[in-house]
């Protein structure tokens, strides 16, 4: 439909870019986080909730089995809008299914069919980013993608989460409020479906890739080909532990921060986290994403390096001091947190950056997207443990513990290798805008 009408192969890049990975975000905390909240408010017990929305996570860890399909059969733009667009459908169906007798057996079956369009999504959409924009404004937008990313998971978690609530003091019924959270929802990946499929820019480049053989020959030949990359071990190695600190972190920041001081936490109200870690850090975490994007933009990727890792992990050490002196001052712990948080945003654009060179080449979008499995993998399995690790060795060991786990990640950032000037934009590049 869309697809014909004549559209410039360029266009502003902020005309697409935060609505596009806003809604990438979505689907994702919709899947992982908002399905919980939903099924606790349900009445499931906690034993279901966290043996089959565990399941849910699967699609993002092997999406790259079937990244190379995407790049075979039409174009990442086309991919993008029908991937939204059935992921609007996906959430109404969630909507219709929410008052049903067979609630949780219907839901989740639908919620796993929208974890493998929200999966084939990302694949379509960052191969998208890739394509349509050149090396210098990848390194320039990398911090605006990963923003709207992120805003659409406090969207998610928070505002999301208090419209249900709102809904359910109005209506009396949670079903009724849930079901109304999903058709909102639903409705705008409609929208958003709409939007991609007419303003989205049109690169030269989106093409699907030729098949030289054999389909199923060519597909393999896709996968086996990003592993016979020069430097395959030190890249899996720096994938699965660059972010081993904060995939423990990560996992117990918001425990620690509502735990009561007795049990070594800050004893926090659900508001006052809202502000230090969803208001204040959510701030610093955009900042630094938008800093870090900058700088790689301006020196190139070698040159920042060693500085994004520093600030990725040395900020860690706050945790350390929180838990150390444990204050009640919330903006003492506000800034504490928008310390760590502009480092985690700063140093993340570094590891973003260095995905998007090693899937540069003919398959770019299937080799970012199994870059991106095991990004999730390396988040994955550390964070499994983190729990039962915490509560063996106390928040202060356990920070403690984080600060250790960065050794590995020093380790593997020391033995990757960067071209000099990749990101950095070059005097030609600067000269014509």
């Amino acid at each position: 439909m869309s697809e014909h009408l004549p559209t410039p192969q360029t266009r502003n890049p902020w005309a697409w870019i935060p609505s596009l990975y806003f809604g990438q975000g979505i689907p994702y905390v919709v899947v992982m986080t908002l399905s919980v909240i939903m099924y606790k408010n349900l009445e499931v017990s906690n034993t279901d909730i966290a043996l089959y929305t565990s399941w849910l996570y699967l699609p993002w860890v092997i999406k790259p089995l079937w990244s190379p399909l995407i790049e075979l059969f039409g174009t990442k733009r086309r991919w993008v809008a029908v991937m939204q667009f059935f992921i609007g459908a996906a959430l109404a169906m969630v909507a219709l299914t929410i008052p049903a007798p067979k609630f949780f057996q219907l839901t989740l079956a639908v919620f796993w069919l929208m974890a493998f369009a929200s999966a084939s999504h990302d694949i379509a959409a960052d191969g998208f980013y890739m394509l349509a924009l050149k090396q210098h404004q990848q390194a320039a937008f990398v911090g605006v993608r990963s923003t709207f990313y992120r805003l659409a998971n406090i969207g998610g978690q928070g505002g999301l989460v208090y419209l249900a609530g709102e809904l359910q003091e109005r209506t009396g019924s949670m079903v009724t409020a849930w079901s109304l959270v999903f058709w909102l929802l639903a409705g705008l990946f409609v929208l958003l479906s709409a939007y991609h499929a007419l303003l989205l820019p049109r690169p030269a480049a989106d093409q699907p890739a030729k098949a030289d053989g054999h389909p199923v020959a060519e597909f393999f030949g896709v996968f086996a080909e990003f592993f016979k990359k020069p430097g395959i071990w030190v890249i899996l190695g720096f994938l699965l532990l660059y972010r081993f600190p904060e995939a423990q972190l990560l996992k117990l920041a918001t425990p620690f921060l509502l735990d009561k001081p007795e049990l070594g936490g800050l004893g926090l109200s659900n508001k006052q986290v809202g502000i230090a870690y969803g208001t204040v850090g959510l701030t610093a975490l955009t900042l630094g994403g938008l800093c870090g994007g900058w700088v790689i933009s301006k020196i190139g990727l070698k040159r920042a390096l060693w500085p994004l890792v520093l600030a990725m992990h040395v900020p860690n050490l706050a945790f350390v001091a929180l838990a150390l002196s444990q204050p009640g001052n919330l903006w003492l712990v506000s800034t504490a947190l928008a310390v760590e948080q502009f480092g985690y945003g700063l140093g993340f654009t570094a590891y973003l950056m260095y995905m998007i060179l090693v899937a540069d080449g003919p398959h770019k979008t299937a080799h970012y997207a199994i870059c991106t499995g095991f990004m999730a993998l390396g988040m994955m399995l550390p964070g499994m443990w983190s729990g039962w690790l915490q509560d063996q060795l106390g928040y202060l060991n356990f920070f403690l513990w984080v600060i250790v786990a960065t050794l590995p990640s020093f380790a593997m950032a020391a033995l990757i290798k960067i071209p000099a000037e990749f990101g950095k934009k070059t005097d030609e590049e600067a000269e014509a805008r």
